[in-house]
């Protein structure tokens, strides 16, 4: 009975006294570093099941286009396909056999966290295959046909210059006074 309360106390005193090999980072890793690590990782394994195993130099924007794709089989989000009744509607009245697919945004925040690990990880940004213009082309066409199915245009944001005059504004009022 001892032996099985051994490895809880063990585990606690270590996590406690910082004793292991932990003991070398300074401060807990943020939740994007942590899920950067995760994602890395991920993509990592999902590079040596390929058949025959690729090795990260050998990766390409082909292989990070399959991971994506690949990935879609875990989503959430229903995307209606274009016979779909409720097709372009954002909220629609009943349930349907649409598939379930990875969302644009969580697609992005994943490309965008494994081409900060890409170079982390010692290689060049010239060629990053996260930072591949095909890479851009097949976000925005999953942004594209995303909005269209829910009916729900994506609207870029502009920057305007009004947003600085308040600021600029602000700046002689607080010197004259």
């Amino acid at each position: 009975m001892s032996g099985d309360q051994r490895p809880k106390d063990s585990a606690e005193g270590s996590s406690r006294s910082g004793g292991d090999h932990h003991q070398l980072q300074s401060a807990p890793l943020s939740r994007y570093e942590s899920q950067k690590r995760r994602d890395w990782n991920t993509f990592g394994q999902y590079l040596k099941n390929q058949r025959p195993p690729v090795s990260l130099s050998q990766c390409n924007c082909n292989h990070v286009l399959d991971f994506l794709r690949y990935l879609d089989q875990f989503g959430k989000t229903k995307v209606h396909l274009h016979g779909c009744v409720f097709f372009g509607q954002p909220d629609p009245p009943a349930p349907c056999t649409c598939p379930l697919r990875q969302a644009w945004g969580s697609l992005d925040a994943l490309i965008g966290r494994l081409r900060a690990a890409f170079e982390e990880h010692g290689g060049s940004a010239e060629t990053n295959p996260f930072g591949n213009g095909a890479i851009r082309v097949y976000l925005r066409e999953v942004k594209e046909c995303q909005a269209k199915a829910r009916g729900i245009p994506y609207k870029k944001k502009k920057k305007k210059k009004t947003q600085i005059r308040p600021r600029d504004e602000a700046k002689p009022s607080m010197q004259t006074a």
